[in-house]
């Protein structure tokens, strides 16, 4: 397919333009993924966009003008709307959060008091990544939902002190888009509306659902075992507006883009200065997962290298969505990819594609981590745990059967208990395990997110609790019973004489 019109001179690259076309299209097929919107820039310039798949379920292949939901790629919208009213002298970085919301309460009142506005964009206040969690499924349209979850967090304990570490939590930015209210004295879509988008003539770039399907929303998708499952009426969670509620279109998001890689200046707007995209992107919270380090964070941004290449670069990740876009500065390269279907265990594998098609746009070789070509057949394998449930119970009922039609076969003795009783018993409680989070605070995020393992984790965990105590009583009752006993030998009776 030609690049589609969009009115934006272009600057002809066709063979490394081809050669990411066949890329994404290889790995959409590889993800099952509906439809992408991709757009590139180079300089002040949007040089290549393209669209693949479909839009909607036998609808139309998405245009660079299709709005998508694009989750956590707002952060750095807010960030940048902070940093903003930081130059027009209405925000202190380094001042309490308290000074601008001064109901503001955790647990720990000292704690309360030392947390500033840099330590929420940097992700550093130590506000739990599970708070985030709750505000993802949080449904709320009523006016004031967002101060209602920043009020909510009184009574929670911090994973650290303020400052001390990095730790990736939505509540942080939801408490920075009431900050620019505060602060702004505008609503934060109105806010973002007025001082970033139209600047930057982001036409297509949305703060309400409803408006977007009135312009083409697309139609998004959940995996569920990896097949992509329409959603049309998944609602947005309008408290975490700040922290991954807009919806834009990739060519809206390519004019962003060329806005932070030129000094905050798009044509003939300045945006923001030279200095505050600096600070933006400037590393300060290290990033690492399972003790490995995965770069640096700055003020909605991930910062690392792939070999020689810097990148700045930040994912959103929906329920039924997904974005990535990814910044090359020494460059001034940059490349955003929409996604119309997404799943919690996704989010490391679109990030990942999204950066590989970023470094090869730098010239660099990169090849996709292993790791993530195991992810969909994972998705996949879920399906094999009731299958696996339903053949334990059936070889279990045929030992048993087998032992009540033949008690020879019976074991007896200690380990006949190890091995029969305990050892499945230990095995199906642990089995059981996903059931808890399944209980707990965390059911709404993994029901939306995760629905398939939520799924396979009520049922299967359920049922390898009953199976376990079910399956003890049924084994230690065949275990007990005894042998039926041999005839008593004739005794022999001495032969009386007379």
């Amino acid at each position: 397919m030609a690049d589609q019109e969009t009115g934006e001179e272009s600057v002809p690259n066709s063979a490394l333009y081809d050669a990411i076309d066949a890329y994404v299209e290889g790995q959409m097929r590889r993800l099952n993924m509906p439809g992408v919107a991709l757009a590139i820039v180079e300089g002040d310039k949007i040089v290549h966009q393209r669209g693949y798949g479909r839009a909607r379920p036998y609808g139309e292949t998405p245009s660079p003008r299709t709005p998508f939901p694009i989750g956590s790629l707002t952060k750095s919208f807010t960030a940048m709307a902070v940093m903003q009213l930081v130059e027009a002298g209405r925000i202190e970085l380094d001042v309490p959060v308290q000074r601008y919301l001064p109901w503001f309460r955790i647990a720990d009142p000292q704690a309360s008091a030392q947390m500033t506005v840099r330590h929420l964009l940097n992700q550093t206040s130590g506000l739990p990544a599970h708070s985030g969690e709750l505000v993802a499924f949080d449904f709320d349209s009523s006016p004031g939902a967002a101060e209602r979850h920043g009020r909510s967090l009184a009574a929670l304990r911090l994973t650290h002190p303020p400052g001390l570490a990095w730790e990736y939590s939505n509540s942080n930015y939801v408490l920075l888009g009431l900050i620019i209210e505060a602060a702004g004295g505008e609503s934060y879509a109105e806010y973002v509306q007025r001082h970033i988008c139209t600047p930057l003539d982001m036409r297509r770039t949305y703060t309400s659902q409803a408006r977007a399907k009135q312009n083409g929303l697309a139609v998004g998708h959940q995996y569920r075992f990896m097949i992509p499952c329409a959603a049309p009426s998944m609602p947005l969670p309008e408290p975490e507006l700040a922290g991954g509620g807009l919806i834009s279109c990739a060519e809206d998001l390519a004019r962003y883009m060329i806005a932070l890689l030129n000094r905050g200046r798009y044509g003939d707007v300045q945006v923001l200065s030279g200095a505050g995209v600096d600070e933006l992107h400037r590393e300060v919270g290290q990033v690492g997962a399972f003790g490995l380090s995965l770069g640096q964070y700055g003020m909605g941004w991930f910062v690392g290298k792939h070999g020689k290449t810097k990148l700045i670069w930040h994912g959103g990740t929906l329920p039924d969505f997904a974005a990535h876009m990814a910044l090359l500065p020494e460059q001034k390269k940059g490349v955003v990819l929409l996604f119309n279907a997404c799943h919690h265990w996704m989010n490391p594998v679109l990030a990942d594609l999204g950066n590989t098609v970023a470094v090869r746009l730098a010239g660099e070789p990169h090849a996709p981590l292993p790791f993530f070509h195991l992810v969909p057949w994972v998705l996949r394998a879920q399906l094999l745990i009731p299958a696996l449930q339903v053949a334990g119970v059936a070889a279990t009922l045929r030992r048993l059967r087998r032992w009540r039609l033949d008690p020879e076969r019976r074991p007896s003795g200690g380990r006949a208990w190890g091995l029969h009783v305990l050892l499945p018993l230990i095995a199906n409680l642990l089995a059981a395990l996903p059931l808890k989070p399944m209980l707990g605070k965390r059911r709404g995020y993994q029901r939306l997110y995760m629905s398939d393992w939520a799924w396979i984790a009520m049922v299967c965990g359920s049922f390898a609790l009953v199976w376990s105590f079910l399956r003890t009583g049924l084994a230690l009752a065949a275990l007990r019973k005894a042998s039926p006993s041999k005839p008593p030998a004739a005794r022999l009776v001495p032969k009386q004489r007379g």
